[in-house]
């Protein structure tokens, strides 16, 4: 077979894997080298790291090499195939930031995990190209240390926007990313332009100033990162910008100007689901265990777990200046979680008056053996952290 047989070959079945790929209802597909992550994608990386900017997420570093190319995850790889699928949301998620008393849930958390909904689809991507091509591959669902997204803007699906993001000219800021390697060689695709010009609309919403630089983004700042992987109390400087955000934050995403050309996600399994369409902080206050798995059993909110989902509400319920959620923070002052309880030591200082709340600590605070909890107590308790002006007395009866 000659060169130009192996290019006309090559180019062949690229064709029948895009084709392929669209029957089985991806809204996105391209293909790419692995030597289109180079050095300077580690160098970044490297830098990310050194600078602490990963926060809890440890795997990041414990797998940096492996992340660095995609040949250190497979030396057989040859090509790339990145698979997208659109989640856009039929109204702009922001909207939910102004019901004070319910919870925004991220869009991409709204329904079916995506892990579950892609994987099955790039799987069986995956079976037919091992048969039309004999050829093995690796399928990568946002599990494995592989850098998707410069992958996906070197296989033409979009660029990295100043939030550091994908964003498509089709799809807005709203893709879901899966990889294919294989031991194929395929012809690949073009790779997509920065079409973001001067606009730094998703830099300037961000809530906690996130983004040292366009381009960059400092997730120990993030608040998708902070009520999601996080693992600790939110710090404090952090806690009014949550606002209602229990889980996630789309700002950046959400007032990217491209999303307007992007159309309602045609997965039905992305729509909200009846546990996930901004419930009250009310409900969610309740929760137990068992109660909060059942909810939110197979959407990516349930592997976060009730306790941090919880952190998250009691902060959004002490943003929230809606004094009928005191009696339910109240009880949560008993919860096994110290993590709960620090937040609803926190929300309390934000919804009851200064006096009220300063008997309540001097009944519940030396009973507290939770450093991090008896911490909370101390500093609610200040004087220059006394409640705002709009903050109500507690019922009568109360502790």
């Amino acid at each position: 077979m000659t060169a130009s047989d192996d290019s006309t070959t090559a180019a062949e079945l690229s064709q029948r894997i895009r084709r392929e790929a669209e029957a089985l209802g991806f809204d996105s597909v391209g293909i790419t080298s692995p030597d289109a992550l180079t050095a300077l994608h580690a160098e970044r990386l490297e830098r990310f790291l050194e600078l602490g900017r990963h926060g809890d997420m440890d795997w990041m570093e414990t797998h940096a090499v492996r992340r660095s190319h995609p040949t250190a995850l497979w030396p057989q790889a040859r090509s790339v195939i990145m698979l997208g699928l659109s989640y856009a949301p039929s109204q702009n998620p922001l909207l939910a930031l102004d019901e004070t008393s319910n919870a925004a849930i991220s869009v991409y958390a709204k329904g079916r995990d995506y892990h579950d909904v892609l994987k099955s689809r790039v799987k069986a991507l995956a079976r037919w190209l091992v048969e039309a091509a004999s050829a093995e591959v690796k399928v990568f669902v946002d599990t494995a240390p592989l850098m998707e997204k410069p992958l996906a803007a070197a296989a033409g699906l979009g660029w990295q926007g100043k939030h550091t993001n994908l964003v498509s000219r089709t799809h807005g800021s709203w893709l879901f990313l899966g990889a294919l390697l294989t031991e194929a060689t395929l012809q690949p695709d073009p790779p997509e332009v920065d079409h973001c010009g001067s606009c730094h609309r998703c830099l300037d919403i961000c809530p906690t100033k996130a983004f040292p630089a366009p381009y960059q983004l400092d997730a120990t700042r993030c608040l998708a990162y902070l009520t999601i992987e996080h693992k600790g109390p939110i710090p404090r400087e952090f806690r009014q910008a949550l606002g209602n955000r229990v889980f996630g934050c789309d700002d950046c995403l959400a007032i990217c100007p491209w999303n307007k050309f992007a159309e309602a996600s045609r997965e039905a399994r992305f729509a909200s689901s009846a546990a996930t369409a901004n419930p009250p902080l009310a409900d969610l206050l309740t929760l137990d265990d068992a109660t909060f798995r059942t909810r939110f059993a197979g959407t990516p909110v349930k592997r976060t777990g009730r306790n941090r989902v919880l952190r998250n509400a009691l902060i959004a319920s002490g943003n929230s200046g809606d004094p009928a959620l005191v009696p339910l923070i109240e009880k949560l002052l008993d919860d096994d979680s110290p993590l709960v309880r620090g937040m609803a030591v926190w929300a309390l200082s934000r919804l009851i008056e200064t006096t009220a709340f300063a008997r309540l600590a001097k009944c519940r605070a030396p009973q507290e053996a939770d450093a991090d909890v008896a911490a909370e107590w101390h500093h609610a308790a200040e004087p220059a952290t006394a409640s705002p002006a709009s903050a109500l007395p507690l019922e009568a009866g109360s502790s």
